[in-house]
C-alpha cells in the first residue's frame, strides 16, 4: 500500500471572499472537485456546514485540510494569532479603492481633508474588524500621497455591535463573505452618516464602492486603487493571500499542488476568454458584469494570475506592518518566513511536463 493511499484525505474543505480569484472560477467550473475526486477526496464549501465553528474557519482558519483565497487581513490575522497555516500563492487583482464625499463638500483632494470628518466602521464584537482596517488603509495612504497624516482628520466612528453569539459566522463586520456585502441598516452606518451630513468623507472599495458611488451621486476624491505605486494600492484585497493549513501540506502534499494546479488552470482559462471569466466573476462577486467591469477594468480577466512574485510579497508585507502599527494584530507577521513555495514550484513542473 502506498503512502499516499495511507493518508488519502476523506475531504477538503474550501472557502473564498466573493471576490475575483482564480479559485473561484476553479470552484464554478468543477475542475477542483474533479481533480481531487480522482484520488478519492470530497470537496466541500464552508457554507455547506452547520457548524458555526466550520462556517467561522474563514476567518481565523483553525479547521484542518482547509484553502481559503481571499482578502488577506483574516489570513494575517489568523498567522499573527499562531495558526499554524502556510502561505502558497498571492493574486493581485486591483480594485476600484475610493475615497467619497458629497458633491457639495469644497472636498477636492485629499489634502481639502485636513480638520475634515472620516466617517469609519468599528464593529465592537468582530472577531477581525477588516472593515476598519481597510478603511483606514485606504485613508492613510491617500493622506501620505499629500504630506498628511491620519492624525490630521477627525476620525468619527461608527459603532456597531453586533451579538456575535447569535449572529451567522458567515456575517462579520458588515460582509456577507458568502455571498457579496450586505451594506443595510447599521451595517452602512459610515455611508448613510455621510450622506445625513454627519461626516464630511468615507472609504468603500470593491464593485460595491462603484455602484454606491452612482448611486447617490457620491464625489470620488481619490481612487488609490488605479494609483501607479503598488503599495499606495495594497490593501485588504491587493494582494489575496492562498493559504492552507500546515496538516494539508505535511500529509497531503499531492492535494495542495492540485489546488494550485487547478488555480493556474483557471487563470489562464480567464485569459482566454475575457467574457465568460466576467460573468463568472459577476456571479462570484453576487453583482452585474457592469459593476465587475468598473470596479476591477475591462482586463479583468487578465488580472487574475497567482504567484509568489517579489512584488507580491512586498505588497502584502507592508500591509501586515500596517496591521501591526494600527493594532489590528496580536503579532509581527514575516510574510516571507510564512510561504511554502514547494506546492507552486511542484504544480508549474506538473505543467510544463504535461505541455
Amino acid at each position: 500500500m502506498s503512502q499516499d493511499t495511507v493518508n488519502q484525505l476523506d475531504t477538503l474543505w474550501y472557502t473564498r471572499c466573493p471576490v475575483p480569484t482564480a479559485l473561484g472560477i476553479a470552484v464554478q467550473q468543477g475542475w477542483l472537485e474533479q481533480a481531487l475526486g480522482a484520488r478519492g477526496t470530497a470537496v466541500k464549501s464552508l457554507r455547506e456546514s452547520n457548524e458555526r465553528a466550520v462556517r467561522e474557519s474563514h476567518f481565523d482558519h483553525t479547521l484542518q485540510n482547509s484553502v481559503r483565497h481571499g482578502g488577506n487581513i483574516p489570513a494575517v490575522w489568523a498567522r499573527a494569532a499562531g495558526r499554524d497555516t502556510r502561505l502558497i500563492g498571492l493574486s493581485w487583482a486591483d480594485e476600484t479603492q475610493r475615497i467619497l464625499t458629497l458633491p457639495g463638500s469644497g472636498i477636492r483632494s485629499p489634502r481639502d481633508l485636513k480638520g475634515r470628518r472620516f466617517g469609519l466602521p468599528r464593529w465592537v464584537n468582530a472577531q477581525i474588524d477588516f472593515a476598519r482596517a481597510q478603511a483606514i488603509r485606504g485613508l492613510e495612504n491617500a493622506l501620505r500621497l499629500e504630506g498628511l497624516e491620519v492624525a490630521d482628520v477627525q476620525l468619527v466612528d461608527y459603532v456597531i455591535e453586533q451579538d456575535q453569539s447569535d449572529a451567522p459566522a458567515e456575517r462579520v463586520a458588515g460582509t456577507n463573505v458568502f455571498g457579496g456585502q450586505r451594506r443595510s441598516g447599521g451595517q452602512a452606518a459610515e455611508l448613510v452618516g455621510l450622506l445625513r451630513g454627519e461626516v464630511d468623507a468615507i472609504f468603500l472599495k470593491g464593485a460595491s464602492a462603484a455602484h454606491l458611488a452612482q448611486l447617490f451621486g457620491l464625489h470620488t476624491v481619490i481612487d488609490t486603487g488605479i494609483h501607479p505605486d503598488p503599495l499606495v494600492r495594497s490593501n485588504n484585497g491587493t494582494p489575496r493571500a492562498l493559504t492552507v493549513d500546515a496538516q494539508l501540506i505535511g500529509r497531503h502534499f499531492e492535494v495542495a499542488v492540485d489546488i494550485v494546479d487547478q488555480v493556474l488552470r483557471a487563470q489562464a482559462w480567464a485569459q482566454a476568454h475575457p467574457d465568460d471569466t466576467r460573468r463568472f466573476l459577476a456571479r462570484e462577486s453576487n453583482t452585474s458584469e457592469y459593476w465587475v467591469t468598473a470596479a476591477y477594468g475591462a482586463d479583468a480577466h487578465q488580472r487574475l494570475e497567482t504567484s509568489l512574485s517579489e512584488a507580491n510579497i512586498a505588497g502584502l508585507q507592508d500591509f501586515s506592518d500596517f496591521l501591526l502599527r494600527w493594532g489590528f494584530l496580536p503579532a509581527a507577521v514575516d510574510v516571507r518566513a510564512w510561504i511554502e513555495a514547494r506546492p507552486f514550484e511542484a504544480a508549474l513542473a506538473r505543467q510544463a511536463k504535461a505541455a
